[in-house]
């Protein structure tokens, strides 16, 4: 790996970053019921010098040009066409063993998901939320670096609030001491709502975009949403929320749990599942989805 690959991608793993997650938000009642959170192994102390580095990396290059330089390049979906299954073949190659938490494959992982949500009853296209909701980090495997993939999500355009991780490196973005950009509501107007914010470039964003033709505004809220954590755990940007944008968040909040906490070594059934999810992904998709 070159230098440069390495000081990109200082994760192990991009799953690195969810278990990350685990340690600062570690309650899910409505999912964690009975579960020990304690299971979900610490890294130690270098690893998590890893997570920080990453974060250093996101809050420098995540600007405001370069989240419309990314929208500009991906969101002519001119980088493959695929089925469903061949993304996630694609996506699959994405497994590290570094992960301390589970050897599972991404769509075992995301199987993993969208089966909690079906055990507890929830519509059937929250489902297939679950199963779609990382998806965009075949982002990673078109040769963008993990801080341009992974991570938590937030407005770029405005000034960045105190409230996100490790905010103290946003110091060293070029945002943060433009006029135009580093205002409470930059280049946006006071409740403007979210569809009119521009958020950091990553696997929510190009999600959401892919499957904003074919699912129900709650699972397009869902997709963007999910690692919106300066929102939904901080309230950090209600200053830009139209009504729609606060009624909505209730099925993102809804949705969070279930991807926080629904990792397990328990491999899901996929030869008995298959036939379930083909169904599902028929009843909402096309034959091939555009990349």
């Amino acid at each position: 790996m070159s230098n440069l690959a390495q000081t990109s991608n200082p994760l192990t793993s991009l799953d690195e970053w969810e278990d990350d997650l685990l340690t600062r938000y570690p309650d899910a009642e409505a999912i964690a019921a009975g579960r020990d959170t304690a299971e979900y192994r610490n890294y130690e102390a270098e690893l998590k010098d890893s997570v920080r580095e990453f974060y250093r990396l996101q809050h420098i290059n995540q600007t405001y040009d370069f989240v419309l330089e990314k929208k500009a390049q991906y969101l002519k979906f001119e980088k493959a066409e695929m089925t469903v299954w061949e993304a996630f073949d694609f996506l699959n190659q994405l497994v590290d063993d570094s992960d301390p938490d589970t050897d599972l494959d991404q769509l075992q992982h995301l199987l993993q998901t969208s089966e909690a949500i079906r055990a507890d009853g929830r519509p059937d296209w929250m489902v297939l939320t679950g199963l779609f909701h990382d998806l965009g980090k075949v982002l990673c495997l078109f040769g963008e670096p993990q801080w341009a993939v992974v991570g938590d999500s937030y407005p770029v355009g405005c000034a960045f609030s105190d409230k996100i991780v490790f905010a103290e490196y946003f110091k060293d973005n070029k945002d943060h001491y433009d006029p135009r950009y580093n205002t409470k509501y930059g280049v946006y107007e006071p409740n403007c709502g979210l569809d009119n914010v521009n958020m950091t470039w990553g696997h929510d964003e190009y999600i959401y975009h892919i499957m904003k033709p074919y699912l129900p505004i709650e699972a397009l809220y869902m997709l963007r949403y999910h690692s919106f954590y300066p929102q939904h755990r901080e309230n950090a940007y209600s200053h830009l929320m139209a009504a729609d944008d606060h009624r909505l968040f209730k099925a993102v909040n809804q949705f969070n749990p279930y991807d926080l906490y629904s990792k397990s070594p328990v491999v899901p059934d996929w030869k008995k599942l298959r036939p379930y999810y083909e169904d599902l992904v028929a009843k909402y998709l096309p034959a091939t989805l555009k990349f």
